[in-house]
């Protein structure tokens, strides 16, 4: 479970998260997250929040941030908003580690994908990217569609395909989380 100053890490994508403030210390209304990326972080799959915006502030180095297929690079003191539904990725691509503040409203459940998601990274359950695979994905995406989509392919070929391999990834004992990374 995140709380204040709690602090993951992701060795493939090459992300450190410490939480600041969680979803049950704002009655769900905001989490914020300072984010380090270190030198030439992984980009994640693009995605997006369908009930969330995002805000982004760098505190130290540059952040590459693709928005809608368009590359822009942040540095120190840039901000940006990504609104709910706004395809984006982002990663540092330099050779200096990136530090970000990172805001999501609202928390939803946010801070538990963001736990799985290292720890099945840390578990060695990622590629080299840090992508699960693809029964463990459908799992992912099951339970946490109402906080993250990917943006490919469409979310109508997503919700088909996941609702068909989600039965077969429980059968072989995948699961939306585990206790030990929520801990």
């Amino acid at each position: 479970m995140a709380y204040q100053n709690k602090t993951i890490s992701n060795p493939r994508t090459h992300q450190t998260i410490r939480f600041l403030r969680t979803g049950k210390d704002t009655n769900g209304q905001l989490l914020e997250m300072e984010a380090t990326y270190n030198a030439f972080s992984k980009e994640p799959a693009a995605h997006y929040h369908p009930h969330q915006e995002e805000e982004f502030i760098v505190l130290e180095g540059e952040m590459t941030v693709r928005i809608d297929g368009d590359l822009r690079v942040l540095t120190k003191g840039d901000k940006l908003h990504v609104p709910k539904n706004k395809v984006h990725s982002m990663w540092n691509n330099t050779t200096t580690k990136t530090v970000v503040n990172w805001k999501v409203r609202p928390a939803l459940e946010t801070e538990h994908l963001l736990e799985t998601l290292h720890g099945l990274a840390n578990d060695g359950k990622t590629n080299e990217a840090g992508m699960p695979s693809l029964l463990q994905v459908a799992v992912l995406i099951d339970k946490y569609n109402h906080v993250m989509r990917l943006a490919k392919p469409s979310y109508a070929v997503q919700k088909s395909l996941f609702t068909i391999l989600t039965p077969f990834a429980y059968l072989l004992g995948y699961k939306p989380t585990d206790k030990k990374y929520l801990d």
